[in-house]
């Protein structure tokens, strides 16, 4: 008998520990109350509305980057945090100019193709490039036409994204390189110039994308620029009835010495373990073209938001959280950098970081990168969220700024994760625009966020 009772014993024991814990009403009612005074109040729609009109385009390096800067630093001044500085961190400073051109005849009328500049890229003379065009869909086939038909051609990569997947995000990972390494490739082989089918997945617009790139020291610089979807087709059809055609392409980006610039940090201090830190963020910087909106204005408002939201509840957290926006995401990762070392240099403690940078739409999960035990612990939080977007905490995520940390210091990451099924149509391009954003959808973001933020601030991973 006593036998038969120490064995139920164990066996209750055991299932006690690899039960769920149980739910807590005190944790559910504030993340509902997150979500509640998110939608009413849309604070940080109103913060967005304020980054998008009246600092705007905020590339690095330029003055658009510096008002934002100071419209971060006085905005969580105004909040009351408990602190808010800056974080020196010197940045690229590319300029696109004002001639972006291209054009081709056919039947002696002028066809104009839309055109961006590639983030980096360096000019034509200007009068332009006029050359013949050997139209590609990989890097490969460079190497297999060989310098013999590349050379002294303008190549078009022109390479669409995959229609059939759900996760377009998918797609543009598997376009991505006729913008990043198309001019390189190019170059290697001769060409005069190269251009490449935006990455996007509309198929009815022809907005020009642009986005970072890279130049290879040692080979010579080539201009690139990216042509909208449309103008993509038009140039491979009228290809396909005269293969002679003559494509003229005129940029004017320029390159400049690097200029100081700074991440924005503000804090909510910890009253229990002050020296612990959740980081919250995302970038500051946009492409010079929009007004950034949703690439990254909303991450910074969903960062800057989720503190609100504490402050609101007057919720004093057990540990620090840290809302940063970072500076240079688009074209360097110079901020996700020196945050990353200044972390190691001062041997901060990070229990976790979390990144918004997937646009102001619905949020649906969180992609989380750290142990597969933390993976297993943080799944049974999705019964606070059972009211709301939130579905899924996946393996795997994080977020360009808070990536070096990750690396560096082993901290767990967390990205959240949008519904971006309209995202890539205006990624990159001067549609990503305020009055493209939804308040109740970015609000939900900056629910999602504080939510995360108090989960891990209560129980840790």
């Amino acid at each position: 008998m006593k036998k038969l009772i120490y064995t139920i014993l164990i066996f209750s024991l055991l299932s006690c520990k690899e039960s769920p814990v149980p739910f807590d009403q005190e944790t559910s009612d504030v993340i509902t109350t997150f979500y509640g005074d998110a939608l009413e109040f849309k604070e940080s729609y109103e913060l967005l509305r304020s980054l998008s009109k009246d600092v705007g385009q905020r590339l690095s390096g330029s003055e658009g980057a510096k008002k934002a800067v100071l419209w971060s630093k006085e905005v969580m001044e105004n909040y009351g945090f408990d602190t808010v500085y800056l974080q020196e961190v010197m940045v690229p400073h590319w300029e696109r100019g004002k001639v972006e051109e291209a054009y081709f005849y056919s039947e002696k009328e002028k066809i104009n193709l839309s055109i961006l500049g590639a983030g980096g890229t360096i000019s034509t003379p200007k009068e332009g490039i006029t050359a013949g065009v050997v139209e590609v869909a990989s890097l490969d086939e460079i190497d297999e036409l060989g310098r013999e038909k590349i050379e002294g051609k303008i190549v078009f990569y022109n390479k669409a994204f995959n229609q059939r997947y759900i996760n377009q995000g998918a797609s543009y990972g598997q376009t991505g390189f006729q913008r990043r390494s198309g001019a390189v490739k190019a170059a290697e082989h001769g060409a005069l110039a190269s251009v490449f089918r935006s990455l996007s997945s509309s198929t009815y617009e022809d907005f020009p994308h642009t986005g970072g790139m890279s130049y290879k020291e040692g080979l010579d610089s080539i201009p690139h620029g990216g042509l909208g979807v449309l103008s993509s087709e038009k140039l491979s059809k009228a290809l396909k009835e005269n293969p002679n055609l003559k494509l003229t392409v005129k940029l004017s980006g320029k390159w400049f010495p690097d200029a100081l610039s700074h991440n924005v940090v503000g804090e909510l201090k910890g009253r229990k373990n002050p020296e612990k830190i959740i980081t919250v963020g995302g970038h500051l910087d946009s492409w010079d073209v929009g007004e950034g909106a949703h690439d990254d204005g909303a991450g910074c408002v969903h960062s800057i938001g989720a503190l609100r939201l504490f402050q609101k509840q007057k919720i004093k957290p057990n540990n620090t959280i840290r809302a940063v926006m970072f500076m240079n995401e688009e074209n360097g990762l110079r901020g996700g950098q020196k945050y990353a070392d200044v972390a190691v240099m001062d041997n901060e403690q990070h229990i976790a970081a979390i990144e918004s940078d997937a646009s102001g739409y619905v949020p649906r999960g969180f992609g989380f990168s750290g142990s597969d035990e933390q993976h297993k612990k943080i799944q049974d939080w999705l019964k606070y969220f059972d009211k709301n977007t939130i579905s899924y905490f996946s393996k795997g995520g994080g977020g360009a700024d808070i990536g070096p940390l990750h690396r560096k210091t082993g901290t767990p990451m967390f990205g959240l994760s949008i519904d971006g099924q309209k995202y890539f149509e205006m990624h990159h391009t001067a549609k990503d625009v305020f009055e493209l954003v939804n308040a109740r959808e970015l609000e939900l973001g900056t629910a999602s966020m504080a939510s995360l933020v108090y989960l891990i601030d209560k129980y840790g991973l």
